[in-house]
């Protein structure tokens, strides 16, 4: 009888399984990398050429410069997107989801893959045809000449990418499920386009918004959300056709501004991952640590800051919670406090510039992203204040002592002298852009350069691995930001169509024309919605409905986009979705009840600052006046 020897495994297939695999982990990460890398490097050359370098003009490059990074901007935002897909690092709201038997949860998720993957599809389809449409008109672009249709296969490729990864997601998700779930999924997507069938000849503004507000709450991708409740409408109505929707993708973002949110994103990650932030918590520590309540007023210090030089609040909180929360429950602080101060000095990276809200508002509304930057100086540096004032009196009514018993003035210059490579950050920000040097997307490139500069030659903190995985970070955040921005403009299509903003108006006009009582209605709007919703989202959906009112009541484009942040800044410190609330609370792995507890002197102080700002206009607008004047 013949024994049955093992086969041996062919080294050949190993080596095809580990390149695949490789190739499945890394693909779109390696072409974000090397992507932002060039981008970073044109705009910081452009920049160069006109003060440095003004007598070698090469080929006109601030126009070629310009446009190939936009062009590769644009890929890279869609392979971003596809790896956030991948990593399931997108904006969503649990809140109803996470109360269903896991079985639910599962069969929600596949359902709205399903949904996801049929709008990436069509999005290819009719992308490639955009792209065959581009070759048969010979259409070229303005500076290099290369043909359009080479930048708008960005659209088509990108999607298919999405689609991969959403099929990855689905095959996960499936393999987990029981039969049981897997006719539950089916059912709940039968159910979801059962109102497209019923009401199709029903109103476009109520199966619009209905789709929207539905998906949302099952948990679907707030971006996706608001691409496919566009298409469902569109479907069942035929109010615009679907082959619009790759252009207007397309020419969404297709937008020199747009690109300082990339910028911002990798200055914040790469500086938060060197050095910079340990010596700007050590001079604040020197300034402040010496008053009662000192490591928390250090936090608020530090965050203002690091504001200036990250852009995000839970990116601020994340960076200075890690170090100095645990030092302050050491030394005595409650913990919830603890986690409650730098969780609320951490809304001021959304308020102060540069402020990637503030960018996304200042495209969106077509604002100056310069006026927008300068309105956000004061309510933040008030907002500090205010917080530290606060901050003060509760630590010495609980004997929170300083760290030592007097202040220093030559450790502090020590300390500022230690820390001034963080400190000119702010400076090239914004007096690159108020000096009219740079632009403010240039300012951004400018910043990340600089943060790449000091971090591998200076500080010698950061090598290339940790570049490398800054640059990667960097893109799959700023990718879920502009495919969010993407899908906002292909549901603003119909929201324009049918005159949204216009009945909005309306509606609140007829309960009071009284400009202080819209205002104040316009707040507690804006309050409710950071309950739920993330910032950026909310600014993308919501700047196009209610601005229009604004302008109406005489409200400044560039007041209004100030009171619109600083309401969802106050978000993210609120329940059930305050996104800082929990990435505070993570850090010590603390109860969000502590938190909240800790937060509720702070967010009321907030709630003050931004009834002074709202009525009191001079507080954003007198420096953008100045600069105006």
């Amino acid at each position: 009888m013949k024994e049955n020897v093992p086969t041996k495994a062919n080294p050949t297939d190993n080596v095809w399984k580990k390149t695949w695999r490789q190739i499945d982990l890394r693909f779109e990460e390696v072409l974000i990398v090397v992507g932002f890398a060039i981008f970073i490097l044109l705009i910081n050359l452009q920049v160069i050429n006109r003060y440095v370098l003004p007598f070698i003009e090469i080929g006109n490059i601030t126009t070629w410069t310009e446009e190939i990074s936009r062009y590769i901007f644009i890929f890279v935002s869609f392979l971003g997107a596809s790896l956030a897909i991948k990593k399931r690092e997108n904006i969503r709201v649990n809140i109803l989801v996470d109360r269903f038997p896991e079985h639910i949860r599962n069969a929600i998720d596949a359902a709205n893959s399903l949904f996801m993957l049929y709008f990436s599809y069509l999005m290819v389809m009719y992308g490639f045809d955009l792209v065959a449409f581009q070759f048969e008109t010979n259409q070229s672009t303005p500076a290099m000449g290369i043909p359009m249709a080479i930048p708008y296969s960005a659209i088509p490729i990108g999607f298919l990418f999405m689609g991969i990864r959403l099929i990855q997601t689905l095959i996960e998700d499936v393999k987990g499920m029981t039969p049981k779930d897997g006719v539950t999924a089916v059912a709940l997507s039968i159910l979801f386009i059962l109102p497209a069938i019923l009401f199709k000849d029903g109103s476009i503004t109520l199966l619009l918004f209905g789709y929207f507000v539905f998906f949302i709450l099952f948990g679907m991708q707030i971006a996706f959300a608001l691409g496919v409740s566009t298409l469902a409408t569109v479907l069942a109505t035929d109010a615009i056709p679907v082959d619009f929707f790759p252009q207007t993708a397309f020419t969404s973002i297709d937008s020199f501004p747009i690109m300082a949110v990339p910028f911002f994103i990798a200055a914040g990650v790469i500086m938060g991952n060197s050095s910079i932030i340990k010596k700007l918590l050590h001079l604040s520590d020197e300034l402040l640590g010496f008053l009662p309540g000192g490591l928390a007023l250090v936090a608020i210090v530090t965050s203002m800051f690091f504001s200036a030089i990250s852009g995000s609040g839970p990116a601020t909180v994340a960076a200075i919670g890690t170090l100095l929360i645990p030092a302050m429950i050491k030394q005595g602080y409650h913990p919830g406090f603890s986690a409650a101060v730098v969780a609320a000095a951490g809304t001021i990276g959304i308020i102060i510039p540069p402020s990637n809200p503030l960018v996304i508002y200042g495209v969106v509304s077509q604002s100056s992203i310069s006026e927008l930057f300068m309105a956000g100086i004061i309510p933040g540096v008030l907002t500090g204040a205010a917080l530290m004032l606060v901050t003060y009196v509760i630590s010495k009514k609980n004997g929170w002592q300083g760290d030592r018993e007097s202040f220093s003035l030559k450790g502090t210059l020590i300390a500022a002298w230690d820390a001034k490579w963080a400190l000119l950050v702010p400076v090239i920000i914004l007096g690159g852009i108020y000096g009219g040097i740079m632009t403010p997307t240039e300012a951004a490139a400018v910043a990340a350069a600089y943060g790449l500069v000091i971090g591998i030659f200076v500080y010698k903190d950061l090598d290339y691995k940790a570049v490398y995985k800054s640059l990667a970070t960097a893109g799959v955040t700023s990718a879920v930001i502009i495919l969010l921005i993407v899908m906002a403009n292909i549901f603003g299509r119909l929201i324009t169509l049918e005159q949204v903003a216009e009945a909005v108006a309306d509606f609140v006009l007829a309960i009071s024309e009284n400009k202080l009582v819209i205002l104040l209605l316009l707040n507690v709007f804006l309050l409710l919605v950071g309950l739920v919703l993330e910032a950026l989202a909310a600014i993308v959906i919501l700047t196009p409905i209610l601005l229009p009112m604004a302008m109406e009541l005489g409200i400044d484009p560039i007041h209004f986009g100030v009171i619109m942040i600083f309401n969802l800044a106050i978000g993210l410190i609120t329940p059930p979705v305050g996104v800082n609330l929990f990435v505070s609370a993570g850090v010590m792995k603390l109860k969000i009840e502590q938190v909240i507890r800790g937060i509720i002197p702070l967010l009321i102080t907030m709630i003050i600052i931004l009834l002074l700002v709202t009525y009191v206009p001079d507080i954003s607008m007198w420096l953008v006046n100045l600069l105006g004047d």
